[in-house]
């Protein structure tokens, strides 16, 4: 436990190192306008998401009308939240709480809002300001906590995607989070080896480790994906 803590906060510095740009340069999938069945505005979305590091979507955005959030869900099961641009997971709903306990909180606070049991933390960057994006470079939202404990305070409109297919050219940032994260553990490598003292070899090595780490999760998602797309070729069209 203690050592999933340590990489999930040293994770994003290594991913995080050569500053992309946001969203890689890349937009809110075309999906995200029909998100659960609801109308979502892709322009908010896009812009909120890609565009922007400070401002939300309105309150109350999630009960619009178009939207009505909560009528969509299925109160019995999780709900995974995609990021509206690169598909990876980013929080997993309700979790440690009833659906009722998640859809009051989010529905008071006028954004879904989530708690630490809830988020994908390998996936998310918190900043020290309590913005909050993903590793892909998407803003999400803040970190507002409430009760005594963290609470995310997220924009629908970038949390309305599903994982992505390797056609998709959106998945090319996959690939740039994989080359990234390689190259921070072969910099680190390199940087470590230059220092004799104890302390900052210690932080080399775990810093190397959450790099690798990071390298090889994303490559393990990319090809499940892949062996996920291939597999359902294979049934459509064998």
């Amino acid at each position: 436990m203690k050592v999933a803590m340590v990489l999930s906060t040293i994770l994003p510095a290594a991913v995080t190192a050569a500053e992309p740009q946001q969203c890689y340069g890349h937009t809110p999938m075309e999906s995200v306008r029909s998100f659960l069945g609801a109308e979502i505005d892709y322009a908010t979305s896009e812009k909120i998401c890609c565009k922007n590091h400070r401002f939300a979507e309105y309150s109350g955005y999630l009960a619009a009308p178009e939207v009505d959030l909560f009528d969509r869900l299925d109160a019995n099961e999780e709900t995974v939240w995609y990021d509206s641009v690169c598909g990876l997971p980013l929080f997993v709903s309700p979790r440690g709480r009833t659906f009722e306990e998640f859809q009051e909180e989010s529905l008071t606070h006028g954004w879904p809002s989530f708690r630490s049991a809830e988020i994908v933390a390998k996936n998310v960057i918190i900043h020290a300001n309590g913005r909050m994006e993903s590793i892909c470079r998407t803003h999400l939202g803040h970190n507002l906590p409430s009760g005594g404990a963290d609470r995310y305070c997220i924009d629908l409109v970038c949390i309305a995607g599903a994982p992505l297919t390797p056609d998709d050219a959106r998945f090319d940032i996959l690939s740039q989070l994989e080359e990234s994260a390689l190259l921070q553990f072969h910099e680190l490598g390199v940087d470590r080896q230059k220092s004799g003292r104890t302390g900052k070899v210690m932080i080399g090595v775990l810093s190397m480790f959450a790099a690798g780490a990071a390298a090889f999760g994303v490559y393990g998602w990319k090809k499940k994906k892949n062996d996920q797309y291939s597999t359902v070729q294979a049934k459509v069209f064998g």
